[in-house]
């Protein structure tokens, strides 16, 4: 089991990675004293698979334990969703000192931490991703949200947890599309940062694909840190620091809304979001041709989208037209300079960004 922590003025907290350390929870949590009554929100798969072992983490170290599901998919991450959940935390939350905790992948995670957020002005939650995509970006850094059918995450706030703990066994169940969403994420952090760390992915990825314990190990850990080193110098998005994190989003976002929230997955839909800025990035002679297919090779060996399918150009401009990246009515792409370096460019055209997406379709 490794310690990283996230130093921040007032919302310092632990991220703790390992193989098999679910059964660990409730003597982590004693810890923290942040509460006597558990709330774990999740999904019903998750419940099924993992429901008794966390309760029994939690009650044997005397909490107690009560579990609220919500549907699985982004399309949980909706105001009517939140608000139901809320309602039904409220009734349940008479002479009880409760806390949250998020149990599932990213949607479970910005859903839940929205709900602790706002729930009695905030109180204290925890994450426990059980995907690669939650336990590498998601969990970490304190954005939480729920989306708007005009575009993703536009009611939300920064609200941290207090503590993550990430167990890399729980990513044996996980199906090869669910792997493959979080290592979209994974190969982000290679280009806005790490080489080497592309180089990693590069050289591993059959043992990655195939789940080997090591590697995840290995792929949790380096992610986690390059977000937590982030995170620390610009928490609330506030120094142009954090920004960095959004390599692929702005398109990725976009092409999700414009999907409806159903073709693709978030990872997949960044992972065509990376392959729109690595070619905008080129129109503008800032990422060489070389560079922009050897990303491109990698995303393909990784079983991640070509193309955009089933979706127009027009709706998807008019969904990054609602993208909170954007400052002055200017757009902003986070674009690849090279592997593990990228730049910030505002005022990118329409005509170019137009044959990006359409290299793509």
């Amino acid at each position: 089991m490794k310690t990283l922590k996230v130093k921040l003025k007032n919302n310092s907290y632990s991220i703790v990675v390992g193989s098999g350390i679910l059964v660990r929870l409730g003597n982590i949590l004693k810890e923290l004293r942040i509460g006597s009554d558990a709330v774990i929100i999740t999904n019903s798969f998750i419940r099924r698979l993992y429901g008794k072992k966390i309760t029994a983490a939690l009650t044997k170290n005397g909490f107690s334990v009560k579990i609220f599901e919500v549907p699985d998919g982004e399309k949980s991450k909706s105001s009517g969703i939140a608000f139901r959940l809320i309602e039904k935390i409220a009734t349940y939350d008479t002479q009880k000192k409760i806390f949250i905790i998020a149990f599932g992948g990213g949607v479970i995670g910005d859903l839940a931490g929205y709900v602790a957020a706002v729930y009695k002005r905030g109180i204290p939650y925890i994450q426990v991703p059980t995907t690669l995509l939650g336990q590498i970006d998601s969990a970490i850094g304190g954005k939480v949200a729920i989306d708007l059918t005009v575009g993703k995450n536009l009611v939300g706030a920064f609200y941290q947890p207090k503590i993550v703990v990430s167990d890399v066994a729980l990513l044996k169940t996980l199906d090869k599309r669910q792997i493959r969403n979080g290592l979209a994420e994974a190969v982000k952090y290679g280009v806005i940062k790490d080489a080497k760390l592309f180089n990693y992915i590069e050289r591993n990825s059959r043992k990655i694909l195939s789940i080997d314990p090591r590697a995840m190990k290995e792929i949790v850990l380096r992610c986690s840190k390059i977000k937590v080193n982030v995170v620390e110098r610009d928490e609330k998005e506030t120094k142009g620091i954090r920004i960095i994190l959004n390599f692929g989003h702005t398109a990725g976002h976009a092409i999700e809304t414009a999907a409806g929230y159903n073709r693709y997955h978030h990872g997949e839909a960044v992972a065509l979001g990376m392959r729109v800025a690595a070619d905008i990035a080129c129109r503008l002679k800032l990422f060489s041709p070389k560079e922009k297919e050897r990303l491109g090779s990698l995303l393909s060996m990784l079983g991640l989208p070509l193309r955009i399918k089933g979706v127009g150009i027009k709706r998807i401009l008019t969904a990054m037209a609602h993208d909170k990246k954007f400052k002055s009515g200017k757009n902003r792409f986070v674009l690849p300079v090279a592997i593990g370096k990228v730049k910030v460019v505002e005022g990118v055209s329409e005509g170019i960004i137009r044959q990006a997406i359409r290299a793509r379709q």
